[in-house]
């Protein structure tokens, strides 16, 4: 190897340090402002309780899901009752439990939480970024009085609409019908307010005037240029309605009677309610699985929702 090659690449490795250097001086903190070696091992020390706290439920599900009533009672709760090598086995065995104690509806129960929940949040999260822009970037009469309104309504209990909203939905005649859900989850004034909020800091009047003096439409303006500011907005507000269209329980017990039409929380709630229920095993291995997809949609928008997160806290 020659000397030049070997001069070159100590060069390049002395840039990469100085440009590592550079960056973390970017982000560093002034001496004064910096944390105590004490604040950060308590600091750590809480998040750890706080991870461990929010696992552990998980942790609890994944073992008890492949035990038996006897092996729930006369086991260690923190460790399976089985050694590993038989795991498959009592892992298929409550399985095959839990399709026959649900007559076969388990997997329907999910596609029907995951039809509510992603046609809920999708038209929801669409429904308050709409609302949320045009209150923010619009005047018109009785703004004032929509907003104080729909604000109000973040105040009042869910559980308090379900009878008028049952009464509405019987007079249409919808009850024990997929609309019967997924209407009053699609509303959200919680969603509308992130959305103003998101609208007021981060869609500049400037941008939207440039716009209109170029001839586009609010339309064309919307769908093209602001959504695409309220992207993180839109995915932060997608799960929050996904996930509280999904923990569900009191509106799928006013409106729907069919099994075929029940989400999981519904249905693994009757399969608890028989007289003759005894096997808690295959009712831990259908909780889990059932909250298996919302841990799946958390992960793959982490990043998203994250970002949505930060960005509500910058002024732009």
């Amino acid at each position: 190897m020659s000397s030049a090659t070997v001069e070159e690449r100590a060069r390049k490795k002395a840039e990469r340090k100085l440009e590592k250097q550079r960056q973390a001086a970017q982000h560093d903190l002034p001496r004064s402002m910096r944390p105590s070696a004490a604040v950060k091992t308590l600091t750590v020390v809480l998040l750890v309780l706080v991870l461990i706290y929010f696992l552990f439920p998980i942790y609890w599900a994944i073992i008890a899901s492949t035990k038996t009533p006897a092996q729930m009672t006369g086991s260690n709760g923190m460790w399976f009752a089985v050694p590993l090598d038989q795991l498959p086995d009592a892992i298929a065995t409550n399985y095959s439990k839990l399709l026959g104690w649900t007559r076969g509806n388990f997997w329907r129960w999910v596609l029907n939480s995951l039809i509510y929940s992603g046609v809920s949040a999708l038209v929801g999260t669409i429904v308050s970024v709409m609302a949320g822009y045009a209150t923010a970037k619009f005047n018109f009469r009785g703004k004032n009085a929509a907003i104080g309104i729909i604000m109000a309504c973040m105040l009042m209990p869910a559980a308090l609409l379900t009878i008028p909203q049952y009464s509405i939905f019987h007079t249409l005649h919808l009850t024990n019908t997929m609309l019967s859900i997924i209407i009053p989850c699609c509303v959200s004034p919680f969603g509308f307010f992130l959305g103003r909020t998101y609208a007021q800091s981060s869609v500049p009047d400037e941008l939207l005037e440039a716009a209109r003096i170029d001839g586009a439409s609010e339309a064309r303006i919307f769908f093209t240029i602001v959504l695409r500011l309220l992207a993180p907005a839109m995915v932060t507000i997608f799960l929050f309605l996904f996930v509280a269209t999904w923990n569900n329980f009191l509106l799928p017990l006013m409106m729907v009677s069919s099994d075929t039409l029940k989400p999981v929380t519904l249905g693994l709630y009757g399969m608890v309610s028989l007289a003759t229920f005894t096997d808690r095993g295959a009712l831990m291995m259908g909780a889990l699985l059932g909250v298996l997809p919302v841990i799946v949609l958390f992960l793959g928008l982490q990043r998203y929702w994250q970002s949505g997160l930060a960005a509500g806290s910058v002024k732009g």
